[in-house]
Protein backbone atom coordinates (compact mmCIF):
# COMPACT_ATOMS: atom_id res chain seq x y z
CA UNK A 1 0.00 0.00 0.00
CA UNK A 2 2.50 2.68 0.67
CA UNK A 3 4.08 1.65 -2.56
CA UNK A 4 1.37 2.65 -4.36
CA UNK A 5 0.82 5.72 -2.36
CA UNK A 6 4.60 6.28 -2.98
CA UNK A 7 3.89 5.92 -6.68
CA UNK A 8 0.73 8.19 -7.01
CA UNK A 9 2.35 10.99 -5.15
CA UNK A 10 5.57 10.82 -7.94
CA UNK A 11 3.00 10.67 -11.12
CA UNK A 12 1.13 13.45 -9.25
CA UNK A 13 4.14 15.59 -8.74
CA UNK A 14 5.56 14.82 -12.09
CA UNK A 15 2.14 15.32 -14.01
CA UNK A 16 1.35 18.82 -12.11
CA UNK A 17 4.94 20.12 -13.62
CA UNK A 18 4.57 19.16 -16.57
CA UNK A 19 0.49 20.14 -16.87
CA UNK A 20 2.19 23.52 -15.76
CA UNK A 21 4.99 23.54 -18.50
CA UNK A 22 7.96 23.53 -15.79
CA UNK A 23 11.20 22.08 -15.88
CA UNK A 24 12.72 20.45 -12.97
CA UNK A 25 14.75 22.75 -12.27
CA UNK A 26 12.14 25.61 -12.67
CA UNK A 27 9.72 23.75 -9.81
CA UNK A 28 13.02 23.12 -8.17
CA UNK A 29 13.70 26.77 -7.42
CA UNK A 30 10.19 27.38 -6.37
CA UNK A 31 10.30 24.54 -3.60
CA UNK A 32 13.88 25.18 -2.69
CA UNK A 33 14.81 21.01 -3.92
CA UNK A 34 17.98 20.82 -6.38
CA UNK A 35 16.49 19.47 -9.73
CA UNK A 36 19.12 16.21 -9.10
CA UNK A 37 16.73 15.63 -5.94
CA UNK A 38 13.66 16.51 -7.81
CA UNK A 39 14.46 14.08 -10.30
CA UNK A 40 15.28 11.44 -7.95
CA UNK A 41 11.88 11.80 -5.97
CA UNK A 42 10.28 11.73 -9.25
CA UNK A 43 11.45 8.45 -10.39
CA UNK A 44 11.50 7.06 -7.35
CA UNK A 45 15.11 6.83 -6.71
CA UNK A 46 14.52 9.43 -3.36
CA UNK A 47 12.14 8.60 -0.79
CA UNK A 48 9.63 11.63 -0.29
CA UNK A 49 9.87 13.62 3.18
CA UNK A 50 6.93 15.53 4.68
CA UNK A 51 9.29 18.42 4.23
CA UNK A 52 9.31 17.46 0.31
CA UNK A 53 5.56 17.26 0.24
CA UNK A 54 4.99 20.19 2.14
CA UNK A 55 7.61 22.20 -0.45
CA UNK A 56 6.37 20.51 -3.48
CA UNK A 57 2.74 21.17 -2.35
CA UNK A 58 2.90 24.67 -1.84
CA UNK A 59 5.17 25.03 -5.37
CA UNK A 60 2.33 23.57 -7.09
CA UNK A 61 -0.34 25.27 -5.85
CA UNK A 62 -2.17 22.38 -4.42
CA UNK A 63 -2.96 20.95 -0.84
CA UNK A 64 -1.32 18.75 0.84
CA UNK A 65 -4.35 16.56 0.94
CA UNK A 66 -5.04 16.43 -2.77
CA UNK A 67 -1.52 15.17 -3.70
CA UNK A 68 -1.11 12.56 -0.84
CA UNK A 69 -4.90 11.05 -1.51
CA UNK A 70 -5.55 7.42 -2.59
CA UNK A 71 -7.25 7.16 -6.03
CA UNK A 72 -10.78 6.12 -5.97
CA UNK A 73 -13.93 7.90 -7.33
CA UNK A 74 -14.71 10.33 -4.32
CA UNK A 75 -11.88 12.50 -5.81
CA UNK A 76 -13.78 12.51 -9.09
CA UNK A 77 -17.51 12.39 -8.46
CA UNK A 78 -19.36 15.16 -7.15
CA UNK A 79 -22.66 14.09 -5.30
CA UNK A 80 -24.31 17.54 -4.69
CA UNK A 81 -26.74 18.15 -1.72
CA UNK A 82 -29.43 20.76 -2.55
CA UNK A 83 -29.43 23.63 -0.07
CA UNK A 84 -32.42 26.36 -0.05
CA UNK A 85 -32.57 30.06 0.80
CA UNK A 86 -35.76 31.88 0.61
CA UNK A 87 -37.19 31.48 -3.29
CA UNK A 88 -33.54 29.88 -4.30
CA UNK A 89 -32.27 26.58 -4.07
CA UNK A 90 -28.38 25.30 -5.03
CA UNK A 91 -26.14 22.82 -5.62
CA UNK A 92 -22.59 23.00 -5.53
CA UNK A 93 -21.25 21.77 -8.30
CA UNK A 94 -17.42 22.37 -7.39
CA UNK A 95 -15.81 20.84 -4.64
CA UNK A 96 -13.65 24.05 -3.93
CA UNK A 97 -12.89 26.77 -5.46
CA UNK A 98 -10.73 26.57 -8.97
CA UNK A 99 -7.33 28.25 -9.00
CA UNK A 100 -9.19 31.57 -10.16
CA UNK A 101 -11.45 31.32 -7.09
CA UNK A 102 -14.18 30.15 -9.02
CA UNK A 103 -17.17 28.21 -7.79
CA UNK A 104 -20.03 26.38 -10.12
CA UNK A 105 -23.33 25.48 -9.00
CA UNK A 106 -26.85 24.97 -10.25
CA UNK A 107 -29.51 27.34 -8.91
CA UNK A 108 -33.44 26.60 -9.14
CA UNK A 109 -35.24 29.90 -9.08
CA UNK A 110 -39.04 30.13 -8.24
CA UNK A 111 -41.15 32.78 -8.77
CA UNK A 112 -39.91 36.19 -8.20
CA UNK A 113 -40.68 38.59 -5.41
CA UNK A 114 -41.87 41.76 -5.29
CA UNK A 115 -39.83 44.70 -3.95
CA UNK A 116 -36.39 42.68 -3.62
CA UNK A 117 -33.52 44.88 -3.84
CA UNK A 118 -30.84 45.13 -6.54
CA UNK A 119 -27.34 43.82 -5.64
CA UNK A 120 -23.77 45.11 -6.32
CA UNK A 121 -20.51 43.40 -5.49
CA UNK A 122 -17.37 43.30 -7.02
CA UNK A 123 -16.52 40.84 -9.74
CA UNK A 124 -18.31 39.58 -12.86
CA UNK A 125 -20.88 36.99 -13.01
CA UNK A 126 -21.87 34.53 -15.32
CA UNK A 127 -24.58 31.73 -16.02
CA UNK A 128 -26.54 30.00 -18.53
CA UNK A 129 -29.90 29.01 -18.60
CA UNK A 130 -30.95 25.23 -18.42
CA UNK A 131 -35.20 25.36 -18.09
CA UNK A 132 -37.67 28.54 -17.54
CA UNK A 133 -37.05 31.74 -18.47
CA UNK A 134 -34.58 34.34 -16.10
CA UNK A 135 -35.36 37.81 -15.42
CA UNK A 136 -31.87 39.50 -15.49
CA UNK A 137 -32.67 43.56 -13.83
CA UNK A 138 -29.37 45.23 -14.82
CA UNK A 139 -29.23 48.63 -13.88
CA UNK A 140 -32.29 49.85 -15.48
CA UNK A 141 -32.35 47.74 -18.22
CA UNK A 142 -34.36 44.04 -18.17
CA UNK A 143 -33.70 41.38 -19.96
CA UNK A 144 -34.84 38.02 -20.59
CA UNK A 145 -32.78 35.10 -20.71
CA UNK A 146 -34.09 31.98 -22.33
CA UNK A 147 -32.54 28.35 -22.19
CA UNK A 148 -29.23 27.92 -24.02
CA UNK A 149 -28.61 31.42 -23.57
CA UNK A 150 -25.67 33.16 -21.48
CA UNK A 151 -24.80 35.91 -20.00
CA UNK A 152 -21.72 37.33 -18.62
CA UNK A 153 -21.36 40.75 -16.54
CA UNK A 154 -19.83 42.91 -14.10
CA UNK A 155 -21.54 42.88 -10.85
CA UNK A 156 -20.61 46.36 -9.96
CA UNK A 157 -23.72 47.00 -12.28
CA UNK A 158 -26.47 46.75 -10.22
CA UNK A 159 -28.83 43.52 -10.95
CA UNK A 160 -30.62 40.91 -9.84
CA UNK A 161 -31.64 37.31 -11.18
CA UNK A 162 -35.24 36.50 -11.13
CA UNK A 163 -37.42 33.37 -12.29
CA UNK A 164 -39.94 34.51 -15.50
CA UNK A 165 -43.41 33.67 -15.01
CA UNK A 166 -42.50 30.32 -13.86
CA UNK A 167 -39.45 28.64 -11.87
CA UNK A 168 -36.10 28.70 -13.46
CA UNK A 169 -32.98 26.85 -13.54
CA UNK A 170 -29.36 27.59 -14.67
CA UNK A 171 -25.70 27.11 -14.37
CA UNK A 172 -23.86 30.05 -12.64
CA UNK A 173 -20.21 30.53 -11.71
CA UNK A 174 -19.78 32.97 -9.12
CA UNK A 175 -16.38 34.30 -7.97
CA UNK A 176 -15.95 34.99 -3.78
CA UNK A 177 -17.65 38.20 -3.86
CA UNK A 178 -21.03 36.51 -6.05
CA UNK A 179 -20.83 33.66 -3.61
CA UNK A 180 -20.85 35.25 -1.13
CA UNK A 181 -23.94 38.07 -2.46
CA UNK A 182 -25.71 34.47 -3.75
CA UNK A 183 -24.64 32.05 -1.53
CA UNK A 184 -24.46 33.39 2.10
CA UNK A 185 -24.45 30.18 3.77
CA UNK A 186 -21.40 28.74 1.45
CA UNK A 187 -19.37 32.06 1.90
CA UNK A 188 -20.11 31.88 5.59
CA UNK A 189 -18.16 28.76 5.88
Amino acid sequence: MQKEIDSLVRDRVRGLRLARGWTLEALASRCELSPSTLSRIETGHQRITLEHLVALSHALDTSLDRLVAPEGNDDVVIRPEPESMGRTTFWLLSRERDRHGMFIAKMRITQDRENEDLQVHPGNEWFTVLSGVVRLQLGAREILVYPGQAVEFSTMTPHLIQAHEEPAELLIMLDRDGEQAHLPTRGQQ
